[in-house]
């Protein structure tokens, strides 16, 4: 499926699904803000509709019923022509598993950017954002950012294999993400 990147544009683009995986502080929402007039296309912070919702960041059943709703509109604008940029985190293989899926049943591309960063990295970037305390943006304890790391299934060569782009990205201390 291709679409065209602006009315009169000669540049055509493969319509895709862009998922952005990894932990907070990682750079998700920096590298999807960076991508989405690139490529072009739509992008879902769920931390953001949750701000502006006014749901609690920690309800976990909220959470998910809204991730839900996002990818049935990022279902909606993919089979439209419309690229997608979802930046949930996509912290289970299992998840990334199921979106690539879905999205190859569409009969579109399928990236996978995985911003990979350890906790020593991390924790001063989220110590900085909790103090600038800026709109849309969740509040993190060290304590929880450990116990994440652990519950965090990061991506190996054979599953980034199974994506369009097949690469990954890494951060490391400047918050730029290189894909």
């Amino acid at each position: 499926m291709t679409s065209s990147a602006q009315p009169g544009s000669k540049r055509t683009t493969e319509v895709r699904l862009i998922l952005i995986c990894g932990l907070p502080g990682s750079g998700k929402t920096t590298l999807a803000k960076k991508l989405a007039p690139e490529v072009p296309a739509v992008r879902f912070c769920p931390d953001e509709w949750k701000h502006d919702l006014g749901m609690d960041y920690y309800d976990e059943p909220g959470r998910l019923r809204l991730e839900q709703r996002l990818w049935r509109l990022g279902q909606e604008l993919l089979t439209l022509g419309q690229s997608v940029i979802l930046e949930n985190g996509f912290w289970a293989r299992e998840e990334r598993d199921e979106l690539r899926l879905a999205a190859r049943t569409l009969g579109v591309a399928v990236e996978l950017h995985y911003l990979e960063a350890s906790v020593e990295e991390l924790w001063p970037r989220l110590e900085l954002r909790n103090e600038e305390a800026k709109l849309g943006t969740v509040p993190i304890k060290r304590s929880d950012l450990e116990k994440w790391a652990g519950q965090f299934e990061a991506p190996d060569a054979a599953e980034l294999a199974l994506f369009d782009n097949n690469q990954s990205a890494t951060t490391r201390g400047d918050r730029r993400a290189h894909t």
